[in-house]
């Protein structure tokens, strides 16, 4: 399945200024098989290696950094010879060996000349000590699940997703049905690519189910692989409870709703390294919309949502039937989901880190906030097509140099001081496009 990145990986290869390449991800969104398919188009030949379950060619980085020997080595490890320019050296898992990480460094300093990517999970997360990151001396990449119109590319709806590439309101409108149609079923399929390819070839739904549950188990086993036996717990507790942190009306995270008597000091970790591991992502409070919007975090708030929004309604347990019947997708736990697929599309599709707000004395609150150069854009999600935004539009009076957007599933709307865009349309990057704020009409 075509994913956007690749793109990005071919102006990499012909950059003048290319540095050795870190593709991070969580596991299972696809790292090994997109740097193999990238090599396999752009390159005449691939030496791929991979440090996983194999001491042995580990072993070889703690010889030392003479590139020529372990040039030689990775070439007899993958028995393809490596040219200059011609071959893409791909070493995987490469958080398995944090001295090959370290190697980088030096590919980059004094052997340019070789095309040089790594792919790895839990990286900044398992380094043992003694050993570096190379700051500076990479070029890094960040593999996502598939987006909502990588999703409807990969199930053979091109024509759609380049009609909501086109922003075309008119023809969008006619479509409408159609997209919804399919962003319910994106909602429980979600973009973990093995999931997708399972739904792509049997058309079964508790087939994909059975997919989620394996990546999850698996997610589950590397915590408890990677932290003491205090520390998994505490993560698989604060893992397991993000459906129903995710299910209440304010989203923030609270503690308590892990346990009784949960205390932060004691799960703070814990969320650090699922988000470290990318299988969280953590969205913080911002004080106000002031630039950078990372210089008004209040690091005491935040919401806590799951990489995938297929992997969280398998989390959550939610049933194949409650996607399939009618509405009830965007009925029931209808804000967790449309809350998390915005979240999921900002991050995946739109290159955004997004935040939220929310006053000190008051229930006001704006689900995500993020920047795009100089501008902030407020958001709003709506799960169904009420089109109140109270909050919104008190928001935008008190701070007139934002733009607000509404992400909701009714169509395109100008309403001057605010734009609505459909769900299924937040990738389209006219959606960031600057437009007068409030302050200037």
């Amino acid at each position: 399945m075509e994913r956007f990145l690749m793109k990005d990986l071919a102006d990499w290869k012909d950059s003048a200024r290319r540095k050795p390449l870190v593709l991070n991800g969580a596991r299972q969104v696809g790292k090994t098989w997109l740097l193999k398919e990238f090599g396999l188009r752009h390159f005449e030949s691939v030496a791929y290696v991979s440090f996983d379950n194999n001491p042995g060619l580990a072993a070889q980085f703690d010889e030392g950094y003479d590139l020529s020997r372990l040039l030689l080595m990775i070439q007899a490890e993958s028995g393809q010879k490596i040219v200059p320019g011609k071959t893409l050296v791909v070493l995987d898992e490469i958080q398995e060996c944090p001295r090959a990480l370290t190697s980088l460094k030096y590919f980059c300093e004094n052997a340019p000349e070789f095309a040089v990517a790594a792919a790895g999970s839990l990286l900044g997360v398992t380094f043992h000590e003694g050993t570096g990151y190379p700051v500076g001396k990479v070029d890094l990449f960040n593999l996502h699940p598939l987006s909502f119109r990588e999703y409807l590319d990969a199930t053979s709806n091109s024509t759609l997703r380049e009609v909501v590439d086109s922003g075309d309101e008119q023809l969008l409108g006619s479509l409408t049905v159609k997209l919804e149609g399919l962003l319910k079923q994106y909602y429980f399929i979600g973009g973990m690519p093995e999931a997708v390819a399972t739904f792509v070839d049997s058309n079964d739904l508790d087939a994909v189910r059975a997919v989620q549950d394996g990546i999850l188990f698996g997610y589950e086993r590397d915590i408890s692989k990677h932290l003491g036996s205090t520390g998994a717990e505490y993560a698989l507790s604060a893992w397991r409870s993000l459906p129903s942190h995710l299910g209440q009306e304010n989203k923030k995270f609270v503690f308590g709703h892990i346990r009784d008597g949960a205390r932060a000091r004691d799960y703070r970790s814990a969320i650090t390294w699922l988000v470290q591991a990318g299988i969280a992502s953590k969205v913080n409070r911002v004080s106000k919309p002031g630039i950078p919007l990372a210089a008004y975090t209040d690091e005491s708030a935040f919401k806590l949502f799951v990489l995938d929004i297929g992997l969280l309604c398998a989390l959550s347990g939610l049933d194949a039937s409650s996607i399939v019947d009618g509405n009830a997708l965007f009925t029931e736990f209808k804000g967790a989901l449309t809350e998390q697929y915005v979240c999921q599309q900002l991050v995946s599709d739109c290159s955004l880190s997004p935040y939220y707000w929310s006053a000190e004395n008051s229930r006001g609150e704006i689900d995500f906030l993020v920047q795009r150069g100089s501008r902030i854009y407020p958001i709003e999600v709506k799960a169904e097509e009420n089109l109140r935004s109270k909050s919104l539009r008190a928001f935008s009076e008190r701070y007139p140099d934002t733009i607000p957007r509404r992400f909701s599933l009714s169509g395109f709307r100008d309403q001057g001081w605010m734009q609505n865009v459909p769900l299924f349309a937040i990738g389209n990057p006219r959606n960031w496009e600057q437009t007068t704020p409030i302050a200037s009409l």
